[in-house]
C-alpha cells in the first residue's frame, strides 16, 4: 500500500494530465465546457475518481451534464492511456469519472442565504415601527423613600 503523500501527488497529476487532455488532445465538442475540479486516488494506486463540472454556453443555459458523462465515458481509454504515459506508474489507474457536487451545494447555499438576508431585512422594517406592548420603561424602580423622610422630619421640627 503506497503512502498517502504518494496518492495526492498522483491524483494531481492525473487532475493535470486529463485537464490539458480535455483541452488540447480529445476532439469531442461536448467536452469543450467541462472542467476538471478534483481527482481521488484509492491508497493502493488502483483507481483514481475524477471529479468534473459541466459550465453553460451562457449564464443562463443548462450544461449538458448527460453528453458530457457519454462523451467523457468514450474517451476513458485514451484518457488512461495518457495518464499511464504522463506519470510513469508500473499500474495505470482505472478512471472513473463523476459528476462534482460543489457547484449545486454553493448555489443551494447562496439561495438559502438570499432568503435569509430577505428574512432580517423584513424582520428590521417590522422592528423599526414597533411599540413596546407595555410601559416604555418596564423596569420597577424601587420608591425614593429619602424624601417621605425627609419631609415628615421637616414637619417635626415645626
Amino acid at each position: 500500500m503506497a503512502d498517502q503523500a504518494r496518492a495526492r501527488r498522483l491524483a494531481k497529476r492525473i487532475t493535470q494530465i486529463v485537464a490539458n487532455a480535455l483541452e488540447h488532445e480529445v476532439k469531442d465538442p461536448r467536452l469543450k465546457m467541462v472542467t476538471i475540479t478534483d481527482t481521488k486516488v484509492t491508497g493502493d494506486l488502483r483507481e483514481a475518481t475524477v471529479y468534473y463540472t459541466v459550465l453553460g454556453e451562457t449564464i443562463d443555459a443548462e450544461p449538458d451534464t448527460a453528453g458530457a458523462a457519454a462523451a467523457l465515458a468514450s474517451a476513458t481509454g485514451v484518457l488512461r492511456s495518457l495518464v499511464g504515459a504522463g506519470t510513469g506508474v508500473r499500474f495505470t489507474p482505472t478512471l472513473t469519472f463523476v459528476p462534482d457536487q460543489v457547484p449545486a451545494a454553493a448555489r443551494r447555499l447562496e439561495d438559502l442565504l438570499a432568503r435569509t438576508r430577505e428574512a432580517d431585512a423584513e424582520l428590521a422594517r417590522m422592528a423599526a415601527n414597533a411599540k413596546p406592548a407595555g410601559d416604555p420603561d418596564p423596569y420597577r424602580k424601587p420608591r425614593e423613600i429619602a424624601d417621605e423622610d425627609d419631609s415628615e422630619d421637616d414637619d417635626d421640627h415645626e
